[in-house]
């Protein structure tokens, strides 16, 4: 079947431009971010609850972006690969290996979901105390559309063929060339893209006018991710330097059961924070 073999036909260097490469990766990064920029544009003009300039979200975005990058990578090393980067530590900002051989680039490969999750939050909190702005209310207006920019970003992983599922023989199953074992494995990179990006996107897009108190959509958008990222996680080839873990499950689940744990605290202190 032709398409169990489409990622093998996919090159992850979209053109060369000299000795650089640019990757398919890095493109749907930026297609994400300007994704979420135009979907908060479209509800700052049509919804009065976010009275904020098109430059403040810009800006916004931007902070985030350093916060997704910094936190995904220092929570792929944390929670991940800590053994490895405590020896290495050089490798955490720098992209290159030393080996008998000499130096080896190899990229800054492996971030974390979870960690750059946490980088976004903590790059909203500075950004939104520094301009005094509200961070909840902040947070509502992007968190319906970041599912919809995270599409791009599993899509990238797809391109790159890399973060794929475990062994299948579904028909849907499809080869993957990083795969040393030649076996036949879920695409989860397209699952996570339509269940935590489109699917979620259009829930949240759907109930984001019927918001009964700020940090509502926040609050919907950790546990419906947690929720969906978990059932997903089932699909998904653990890391394998972790493999699965308490219960069977994966750190990734872990992490997601206490995302779920933090949007439902956080749903109920905010409920109870705008009674008198």
């Amino acid at each position: 079947m032709s398409w169990q073999h489409l990622p093998e036909k996919i090159s992850p260097v979209l053109f060369n431009v000299g000795p650089l490469q640019i990757r398919w990766y890095s493109i749907m990064y930026l297609v994400a971010f300007a994704t979420t920029y135009l979907l908060a544009r479209y509800r700052i003009k049509t919804e009065p609850e976010y009275p904020y300039r098109t430059e403040i979200v810009i800006d916004l975005i931007l902070w985030c972006a350093v916060g997704l990058i910094v936190g995904a990578r220092i929570g792929y090393v944390i929670f991940y690969n800590f053994p490895y980067y405590l020896a290495h530590p050089w490798e955490i900002i720098l992209p290159f290996q030393l080996s008998t051989n000499g130096i080896k680039v190899i990229g800054l490969s492996g971030m974390s979901y979870h960690g750059g999750a946490v980088g976004v939050v903590i790059a909203g909190l500075i950004y939104c105390r520094t301009h005094q702005l509200s961070f909840w209310n902040m947070a509502d207006l992007l968190c319906p559309a970041i599912p919809l920019g995270y599409t791009f970003g599993r899509l990238g992983n797809f391109l790159n063929g890399e973060l794929y599922g475990r062994p299948t023989q579904m028909p849907w199953g499809m080869y993957f060339p990083l795969d040393s074992t030649g076996v036949l494995r879920h695409p989860s990179q397209l699952y996570e893209a339509f269940f935590e990006g489109i699917f979620l996107f259009v829930f949240l897009w759907l109930v984001r006018k019927n918001r009964p108190f700020e940090g509502w959509l926040l609050s919907l958008y950790l546990v419906g991710y947690g929720i969906v990222r978990f059932v997903v996680e089932f699909f998904r080839e653990p890391d394998p330097q972790i493999g699965l873990i308490w219960g069977g499950l994966t750190l990734g689940q872990l992490l997601c059961l206490a995302m779920i744990l933090i949007g439902s605290g956080l749903y109920w202190l905010r409920k109870h924070a705008r009674q008198p």
